[in-house]
């Protein structure tokens, strides 16, 4: 049988799209996967694939619709309706389904270890009968599918496939489940997004309206350090202003240091109106890379810390200035150290003028590397905890530099294990499975680890790769299985926080902090509590 992902799709009115689906239905072989809709967040893109065709030993298929009738004049392309009303296209079809190639590929590549055959893209035009003297430089025919061809629209497709196949490129015998897996997680990770969007708004509207007044209040403010604890909202508010820059037409670049915050913030920001969203959006590292800076390897870490942010410096001092930033947003910007920061100023068309803001938290502070944001004027604090239940905003506050202000209500009492670190792994499994059968769904939950990492998470960031690692955390799917460094800026309803060892002993109050806060109703601390007291007598 072929799978039908949806089964059946919603077609909101397109016609064109269902008479495609149909056609696929019937010409398609047994196992076969056809999957309408699939959308994909890439860094700098959000895409949306008509069809998507998955073929076990031909390739994969990206498939763009276009209904009314299509031509072509003097290179422009244009759609007309069933009025006869003429309207210009912005993109051609097939280029609107060669960008969704891309992005599927680049999604595709970090997270298998090889990618199933050929990808091709092509376009279908149902109501469209092309003429037989068509010659696009942009379009070549074999990759267009018209009105007189859709019985035959399987053949087409195969045809361009076995066009595309390349030997010694290409692998026909990988199976394409690991594909299909990584799709559904993805299209799961969008769809929270667009609850979480809806959400945040509603939570903003209730909470944080001082907040959002700063924001306001400081628009002629050119630079600013906003600083607040955990659970504050600065990570809203820094999404808040790098809207509010892009939307008076500044080039903005929207930007951490944690892979799990920087994912968080491009699904955000792909839930906006496209003119809303900011010119770049995602990791400090991502965007020499983008710019042409070749790619070094995890474990260096001078790569990270010292030659990859010098190269940044250097190609944005090279890049015409109109080709930088108007303005540069910094979520956790703790985490940048001096030279980081010299880079960042150098990416501004403006870099004494330009628009910087910094949101950061010094007890959030939990790697070794230091740096101060070039803003002259003092710190803007935020005094209140808008996430958290009052026992964990409790639980937190002999942790904090100032005691947060409680502004959302109770939640269930902090729980408090104590086991030696050797055995914390192992009880904290225990713990994340009664939470499950008291009811809890396994997507609310967070294991976090404060020494080794768990070997859930190595077993999937070293099979699937660090895209579908982070993509099932926002999938929200399963438990999800972390470490404290890499889950600043992030939260789930119920955190299991073990304390399997502490790397660097003098940063263990830190972490602590960071582990606790990121529970925003049940909270389970599991290993040695010693640590606590150890803590409160220094």
């Amino acid at each position: 049988m072929v799978t039908l992902i949806p089964e059946q799709p919603d077609f909101n009115d397109s016609t064109a799209e269902e008479v495609v689906w149909n056609a696929l239905r019937r010409q398609l072989p047994d196992g076969v996967t056809i999957i309408h809709g699939q959308r994909l967040t890439g860094d700098d893109k959000d895409v949306e694939i008509d069809f998507l065709i998955l073929w076990p030993r031909i390739g994969i298929a990206v498939i763009e619709v276009k209904g009314g009738r299509v031509d072509v004049v003097d290179g422009k392309w244009f759609t007309s309706g069933a009025q006869g009303k003429r309207s210009r296209l912005s993109e051609p079809p097939l280029e609107q389904a060669m960008i969704a190639k891309h992005t599927l590929v680049e999604y595709l590549r970090p997270r298998l270890s090889r990618v199933p055959g050929p990808i091709s893209h092509l376009a279908v035009l149902p109501y469209t009968e092309l003429p037989t003297s068509w010659d696009q430089p942009d379009a070549p025919r074999r990759q267009l599918v018209d009105g007189t061809e859709i019985d035959s629209l399987a053949s087409k497709i195969a045809d361009q496939l076995r066009f595309d196949f390349d030997p010694e490129r290409h692998d026909l015998t990988a199976g394409h489940e690991f594909v299909l897996k990584n799709l559904r997680r993805t299209n799961q990770a969008v769809e929270n997004f667009a609850l979480k969007a809806s959400e945040i708004s509603h939570r903003a509207d209730a909470l944080s309206r001082e907040q959002a007044k700063l924001i306001r209040i400081l628009r002629h403010q050119n630079r600013a350090e906003i600083s607040g604890g955990a659970g504050s909202g600065k990570t809203y508010l820094a999404l808040l202003k790098a809207r509010a820059l892009t939307q008076e037409g500044k080039k903005v670049a929207l930007m951490c240091y944690s892979r799990g915050l920087g994912r968080f913030l491009q699904l955000h920001t792909a839930q906006w109106p496209e003119e809303d969203r900011p010119a770049f959006v995602g990791l400090f590292h991502d965007l020499p890379i983008s710019w042409g800076a070749p790619a070094g390897s995890d474990d260096d870490s001078d790569y990270w810390e010292q030659r990859l942010p010098t190269m940044l410096k250097d190609l944005a001092d090279e890049r015409p200035r109109g080709s930088l930033f108007d303005a540069i947003v910094i979520d956790e910007g703790q985490d940048f150290s001096l030279l980081w920061w010299e880079a960042v100023q150098s990416c501004l068309r403006n870099q004494l003028a330009g628009t910087l803001y910094v949101f950061t938290d010094e007890r959030q502070r939990i790697f070794d590397r230091q740096g101060e944001s070039p803003i002259t004027m003092n710190p803007i604090q935020l005094d209140e905890n808008l996430r958290n239940s009052a026992q964990i905003v409790a639980g937190i506050a002999d942790l904090a530099l100032e005691p947060p202000i409680a502004r959302n209500g109770p939640g269930e009492e902090i729980e408090w294990i104590n086991v030696d670190a050797d055995s914390a792994i192992g009880e904290a499994d225990g713990v994340v499975e009664a939470l499950m059968d008291d009811g809890w769904a396994a997507g609310q939950i967070a294991l976090l680890t404060t020494g080794s990492r768990h070997p859930v998470q190595k077993e999937i960031v070293e099979t699937e790769g660090i895209g579908a690692y982070w993509d099932q955390f926002f999938a929200a799917e399963d438990a999800f299985y972390g470490h404290v460094l890499g889950f600043k800026g992030l939260e789930r309803p119920a955190v299991v926080l073990c304390l399997n060892g502490f790397r660097d002993s003098q940063r263990a109050i830190d972490m602590l902090y960071v582990g606790m806060s990121r529970a925003t109703t049940k909270l389970i601390v599991v290993g040695d509590l010693s640590i606590f007291d150890e803590i409160y007598d220094s």
